[in-house]
């Protein structure tokens, strides 16, 4: 199968993409846009991958050796989780910092997306750090604290205009997940409830937890309503709890991710935002 080499960065020198071309064996570089070049017709041979991958990371390059077939409207299927990847903040740890309890949450949060603690312990102590917080701050936390992902409207762009349907599936909350939807036009989101009573978070969950298994679920649920089958589905995901989705995925990857995610994804993109993900695509 012919490969190109996708090389994306904040600052790619010239000389960093002819080293790399000369050595995946590239016959041309073209330039995708200001900070992502393919270099085309290259091969993915032995040795060629490790020192491709030493040099961008000297370099602080993203890289992806990606087959010249694949092509971005063969897909169907987008899934994204939301916290750190859609978004660029975890909600339960803003939320946290409503009642001052920012560190010890974001601690926790920390070792979940790490894969050391399960995931629903880690949720449920998280959420009963918040009990009487007031249902006002989760509005405040989307009003003043919420923010997309640098690239994420671009790539939404691109793959809804081909008819590519998405899915949000996210341990966080749907009364974020519900705004989402609206605004960017998402097919379908899958997330948690929080228990509200006489207007303040009780510090439970309504319901079974969005874990894992919950992501995974949500997936192939919505895989088997399209009719379509793995290959035809890119995930997107940072955290350890997102790999059970990712691997169901024909394109996965792992986006400014821990390293857990990154060496069990097809693809890992460090520097750059969202907007590189259509870039390995042809």
């Amino acid at each position: 199968m012919s490969t190109d080499l996708i090389v994306q960065g904040l600052d790619v020198e010239t000389s960093d993409l002819k080293q790399l071309a000369k050595l995946a064996g590239a016959a041309a570089i073209e330039q995708l846009d200001s900070r992502a070049f393919r270099l085309r017709g290259g091969h993915a041979g032995a040795g060629v991958i490790e020192q491709c991958a030493e040099l961008c990371e000297q370099r602080r390059l993203d890289h992806a050796f990606v087959p010249v077939e694949r092509r971005l409207s063969d897909f169907r299927l987008l899934v994204m989780d939301m916290d750190s990847t859609l978004i660029t903040i975890e909600t339960v740890d803003e939320l946290a910092d409503m009642v001052g309890l920012k560190p010890q949450v974001a601690a926790i949060t920390e070792e979940a997306m790490r894969g050391e603690i399960e995931y629903d312990e880690s949720l449920r102590r998280r959420v009963a750090l918040l009990k009487d917080l007031e249902e006002a701050a989760l509005q405040r936390v989307y009003d003043e604290r919420l923010k997309l992902t640098p690239g994420a409207e671009a790539l939404l762009k691109k793959t809804q205009a081909l008819g590519i349907k998405t899915l949000l599936v996210s341990g966080g909350f749907t009364f974020v997940t519900d705004q989402l939807k609206t605004r960017l036009n998402l097919d379908q989101c899958h997330s948690n409830l929080l228990e509200i009573a006489d207007g303040k978070l009780t510090g439970k969950v309504i319901g079974a937890i969005v874990n894992a298994e919950g992501k995974r679920e949500a997936l192939l649920k919505m895989r088997d309503e399209l009719g379509i089958r793995k290959e035809q589905i890119i995930g997107i995901g940072d955290g350890a709890n997102d790999l059970k989705f990712l691997a169901e995925s024909g394109v996965s990857v792992a986006y400014h991710a821990k390293p857990i995610v990154r060496d069990k994804t097809t693809h890992a993109i460090n520097y750059v935002d969202l907007a590189g993900v259509p870039h390995l695509f042809n």
